[in-house]
């Protein structure tokens, strides 16, 4: 590999934040990127670096196309070419009644899980292709396979990364590059405070390990996708929920 830089978007906190530290424990310089948080931001760099590799913070908005490029060109300049992407930045998620919902909410999701995903794709692909490796990390959601009500918008533009990830693998997979997406299941994080434990446990009853899934169960799936061993493995979806559903 010409590099060993590894971009993570929405970085500053929660499933994001887990990704990065463990990426920066199997090695990888991480590119820390993130919207606002500069605090949050700075603290996950310092976490990625205790791990003995570098990382540094990179605000800037993924479904902007030219915040992208100038954003992957500041991380090409200050810690190499990224050749392994996690798409994981994401935005407000409310719930909204089906006759409430308007295109507007279905274009506001696909920002960040189709249209920020091209654009990282398109800026950093080229650098992928030269070094004969690449490893595209789409953060999907159980949500495609369960359904909930009042997300409509959110289950449509999450299922459509699912779409783009099999057409990515197919093109992408002669040049070495690899394109998987993995189906968290909850993973309660800061938005979810406050939610009732009867909740909470009514979901439990339904995950087969027992248990909700915490960030680190989801950073594991993204080290092994983004590592050399999973050369073979592409265009695949991947449940991390503990068997709630059985594929």
């Amino acid at each position: 590999m010409a590099a060993r830089c590894a971009l993570v978007t929405g970085a500053s906190r929660n499933l994001g934040a887990a990704i990065a530290r463990r990426l920066g424990e199997d090695g990888w310089a991480v590119a820390v990127n993130y919207g606002k948080d500069d605090a949050a931001a700075a603290g996950v760099v310092e976490a990625v670096r205790l791990a003995g590799v570098d990382a540094e913070a990179f605000p800037f908005d993924v479904t902007e196309e030219a915040a992208v490029a100038t954003g992957i060109e500041a991380v090409r300049t200050r810690l190499g070419d990224p050749l392994v992407v996690v798409n994981n930045a994401t935005g407000p998620q409310p719930f909204i009644s089906l006759e409430q919902q308007s295109w507007e909410d279905y274009l506001g999701q696909l920002d960040f899980f189709v249209k920020a995903p091209l654009l990282l794709l398109h800026a950093t692909a080229p650098a992928m292709k030269e070094a004969g490796f690449g490893r595209i990390v789409n953060i999907g959601s159980e949500v495609i396979t369960t359904g909930t009500a009042g997300l409509g918008h959110y289950i449509t533009a999450k299922a459509a990364m699912l779409g783009l990830t099999r057409a990515w693998a197919k093109e992408l997979g002669p040049h070495g590059i690899t394109v998987n997406v993995i189906q968290p299941g909850w993973i309660p994080v800061e938005r979810h405070r406050g939610t009732p434990e009867s909740e909470l446990e009514a979901y439990r009853e339904l995950v087969a390990v027992g248990r909700q899934g915490v960030a680190d169960d989801i950073s594991g799936a993204v080290a092994f996708l983004a590592s050399e061993g999973a050369a073979f493995v592409t265009g695949q979806s991947f449940a991390v929920n503990g068997g709630r559903t059985l594929d």
